[in-house]
């Protein structure tokens, strides 16, 4: 996953588009960006509201931040109920028949 593919991975989730920023920072989103900090590049992960950040992290890797970024809105859905376990006798998409 990249900052490329991250939005339509959310989306798939149930994660609105609107609700998150990629690339630049925007007031009422879960924002990713790439900012160099002393000549050293990271990736941040931050709610952004009045022109604050909240909940901010910092990652070295471009991946690591947005399965972070994945993970936490993805545990929203999950909470909300739009997202939960799979019927022990389904089929994941691409997956094989769970053994029960």
């Amino acid at each position: 996953m990249n900052s490329e593919s991250v939005l339509g991975w959310l989306e798939s989730m149930g994660v609105p588009p609107a609700l998150v920023s990629v690339g630049a920072e925007a007031d009422d989103r879960w924002c990713l960006v790439r900012e160099d900090v002393d000549g050293v590049a990271g990736w941040e992960v931050f709610w952004r509201e009045h022109g604050n950040r909240y909940d901010w992290a910092r990652f070295s890797s471009e991946q690591v931040a947005c399965f972070y970024l994945f993970g936490r809105l993805t545990w929203t859905q999950a909470l909300r109920g739009v997202v939960g376990p799979l019927d022990s006798a389904g089929t994941p998409a691409g997956g094989t028949q769970a053994q029960g």
